[in-house]
């Protein structure tokens, strides 16, 4: 089923079952009561599920890369130790560094392939898995989203902080750390900027949450890029106070919005991916890390 067989009203419930507390089985019940054109909701609701295995795009055994699971310190984070997916190329190092953070649910398999595809362009990638000090991914999203919500925010961003070091002094990382991520991970992005300063030389979040207030815009040093999906209002409303304060305070920034995009489309494992948006923001994404990283 494509982007335009799904009606406006599933998308809203999509959105809403992603980022709230709304179970599979209500969010399936509830869709199941609307019928457009003789289409069940249902089905078009069921579309909308991730399809993890078909979405692949780099294979973890591609002779251009080398992935493994690593583990590492995390002081003041969930538990004190993390766990991510590393994935190097298997070119002569060091290589730029670029943290990959997941959505609000965990290291899903899409997440895997992003990292994948950043070591096949000559990154050194790590995607850390926020539920890794709770047991980890739980292999389903609608778990992931329910353990993720649990957690001490403060403390998994701690996590994200320390995974972001421990790439940026990988003994493979030239020592130069972009970071990108996608809602959740696009707001930790953010976060990272704000937090990291001189530290972190690019950030390229998508579809994330803004930095909640002006003072914190003023420490970003990096250049920003700000991927937005057209059909995203609940990200898109706290743009105009964002690019404020980028603009006040003198900011490097660009912001990109996709016509005809919803909140998610770089996600190729769902109906809501847009190839044609999710490419050319791939190709922004990696120019402002060999710009900035190399």
């Amino acid at each position: 089923m494509t982007d335009q067989e799904i009606d406006q009203r599933i998308y809203d419930l999509y959105d809403e079952y992603c980022h709230t507390e709304m179970d599979r089985r209500t969010f399936l019940q509830r869709a199941s009561a609307i019928t457009i054109a003789g289409v069940s909701g249902l089905a078009m609701a069921q579309a909308l599920l991730p399809r993890y295995a078909e979405a692949q795009t780099i294979s973890f055994t591609d002779d251009r890369i080398k992935a493994t699971y690593v583990d590492y310190e995390s002081a003041g984070g969930t538990s004190g130790e993390m766990r991510g997916y590393l994935v190097a190329p298997t070119t002569e190092g060091p290589h730029p560094a670029v943290l990959v953070i997941h959505e609000n649910r965990g290291l899903n398999p899409y997440i895997e392939d992003v990292a994948r595809r950043l070591a096949a362009d000559g990154f050194l990638a790590l995607a850390p898995d926020g539920l890794s000090p709770v047991g980890g991914y739980p292999g389903n999203d609608d778990d992931g989203k329910i353990l993720q919500k649990s957690l001490d925010q403060t403390k998994l961003k701690q996590d994200f902080l320390n995974s972001a070091v421990y790439l940026k002094d990988h003994e493979l990382s030239n020592g130069k750390l972009g970071a990108t991520g996608f809602c959740w991970g696009g707001g930790t992005t953010n976060f990272l900027a704000v937090e990291m300063g001189d530290d972190l030389k690019a950030g390229a979040p998508f579809y994330g949450a803004a930095p909640k207030t002006a003072e914190e815009v003023a420490k970003i040093t990096a250049p920003i890029h700000i991927h937005a999906a057209e059909d995203d209002k609940r990200i898109n409303a706290m743009w105009p106070d964002f690019e404020a304060a980028l603009k006040g305070n003198g900011k490097t920034y660009e912001h990109f919005v996709y016509p005809g995009t919803r909140h998610g489309f770089h996600n190729n494992s769902t109906p809501r991916y847009n190839e044609a948006a999710a490419d050319l923001a791939w190709e922004r994404v990696v120019k402002l890390f060999q710009d900035n990283l190399a």
